[in-house]
């Protein structure tokens, strides 16, 4: 699979960084590296539901970033994302992934279309792969998986108000909010800053994920 050029050169970037994730988060990234390594052997791929209050900003990014993130290192996983509430993919955080190097489209671009205030947008990263079709949903919307998935729950307001997700293994990976920034002059770098993050923490993930199953495995 070969990435873009430009978010090739953006991934090499973050894979180049020392050291690749901050000290404190390794923790909790274990542990969704360990559900993902559980699953490989399954006759399905890990799956994987981001879930963020508004499915908007971190749960979009993070379902995104694993996509490209498991593809790159060829380990058979399937990201969602889901809210709590409906509203829409943020288009400043559409923005930070195009700065990163994602070519990003609204799939019905048309005036009249039933979803123009929450539109659906084909993520691409690779033109060896299918667009990722993003758009804010439930968590248990009818296009995520309702059993054997782990929900990764993304930020602290969704993780304390869903105490109860059935079919899943629940995981916390909480992330800051970039909306913190919105409409002031930090506004681009804090989005920038939360997008660069969670790719540095799904590809830490993916990596080490792949070596779990690597070792499980025999290197076969």
């Amino acid at each position: 699979m070969n990435l873009f050029p430009g978010l090739q050169a953006y991934v090499d970037e973050v894979l180049s960084s020392d050291p690749p994730v901050a000290p404190d988060r390794i923790c909790a990234l274990d542990v969704l590296a360990g559900y993902i390594a559980s699953r490989v052997n399954k006759d399905h791929p890990a799956q994987l539901v981001f879930i963020c209050t508004h499915n908007s900003r971190r749960s979009h990014l993070a379902q995104i970033w694993t996509t490209v993130a498991a593809a790159y290192y060829g380990i058979p996983v399937a990201s969602y994302s889901g809210g709590t509430e409906v509203t829409a993919f943020n288009p400043r955080a559409v923005a930070a992934l195009r700065r990163a190097g994602f070519r990003i489209e609204v799939s019905d671009p048309r005036s009249d279309s039933s979803d123009v205030d929450n539109p659906h947008y084909l993520v691409s990263f690779s033109a060896d792969v299918p667009a990722i079709e993003c758009y804010s949903k439930l968590y248990d919307d009818p296009d995520n998986p309702h059993w054997d998935f782990a929900a990764v729950m993304t930020c602290d307001h969704a993780d304390e108000h869903c105490p109860f997700i059935p079919g899943a293994t629940r995981i916390a990976v909480r992330y800051d909010d970039p909306k913190s920034a919105d409409g002031t002059s930090e506004e681009t770098f804090r989005y920038d800053e939360r997008t660069r993050q969670i790719a540095a923490e799904m590809f830490f993930v993916a990596r080490a994920a792949f070596a779990r199953h690597e070792s499980k495995s025999g290197g076969k």
